[in-house]
């Protein structure tokens, strides 16, 4: 018996500095490999871009996007939905998810400036916003969207100028309001709609199959791009390095090149 005491006091020391291994790692100090971005539609192509400078940057890391129509992400963030980073089209979507402390220390890192697209074969119908009303099917966006509240307050604010009666002439022509942007403009390229509003990004997007009209600036409305670290978010760390990303000076270069404004008070990118 006290032969194997030795022994027993060697194994115990063994187990003890096992466990203590054991006890010492966080469960912060788990590596992060998820990321989880809801985004407005309008943000598509460049964030999926973005994407791929994230994951050369943070090798293994797997992003999930979901794009859709601002006021449709934050009614699943209200409802709970597992998302990591918000960035929305609007300030007053992100406001009341702040309000609602499922978001904090919202950041503007976009702008962008809605316009008309045109059917190539309509191009000579709609040369301009006061032709407009000239369309025979007309889409927008719904008004809970915020290309939808956008081309409603232009069409107040034209109405100054073309008629009281401009915006109820234009919404005579509305054959579909939908739900996020990339729908507004689906429709025209398809044909099933001859005009509509977009923002300029999309329509840079499109390429073809689509004539640009400029909004006059003076009726023109402005959308300011925020986002935010969802709170509870799972991956917290990502989720800031992807905030820094998108408001970096690579970060504000794509979203130049992709048709979008600096924030208030930037310069173009260098």
């Amino acid at each position: 018996m006290l032969r194997a005491l030795p022994l027993l006091l060697i194994l115990a020391a063994c187990l003890a500095v096992l466990g203590g291994c054991e006890r010492s790692e966080p469960a912060s100090a788990k590596r992060e490999d998820k990321l989880v971005v809801f985004a407005a539609a309008s943000l598509r192509d460049v964030y999926t871009a973005l994407g791929e400078d994230f994951k050369r940057s943070y090798a293994g890391v797997e992003i999930t996007f979901n794009f859709a129509g601002t006021q449709e992400l934050r009614t699943q963030l209200e409802h709970g939905a597992a998302a990591d980073v918000f960035a929305s089209a609007d300030q007053r979507h992100m406001d009341e998810l702040v309000k609602a402390q499922r978001a904090a220390g919202p950041v503007v890192f976009a702008r962008n400036e809605p316009v008309l697209v045109v059917a190539s074969e309509s191009a000579a119908t709609v040369r301009g916003l006061a032709d407009l009303p000239a369309a025979t099917r007309i889409v927008i966006g719904t008004p809970e969207v915020p290309i939808g509240r956008y081309t409603l307050q232009i069409l107040d604010r034209a109405s100054a100028s073309l008629g009281a009666d401009f915006r109820a002439r234009v919404e005579s022509k509305v054959v579909s309001r939908e739900p996020n942007v990339r729908q507004v403009l689906a429709k025209v390229r398809l044909g099933e709609a001859q005009a509509g509003v977009v923002y300029r990004t999309d329509a840079q997007a499109a390429q073809d199959g689509v004539v640009v009209v400029v909004i006059p600036p003076e009726v023109n409305v402005i959308a300011e791009y925020p986002i935010a670290v969802v709170s509870g978010a799972a991956h917290p760390e990502l989720a800031r390095a992807w905030v820094d990303l998108v408001t970096s000076e690579a970060g504000r270069t794509a979203l130049w090149r992709a048709g979008f404004l600096v924030p208030s008070g930037g310069g173009a990118p260098r």
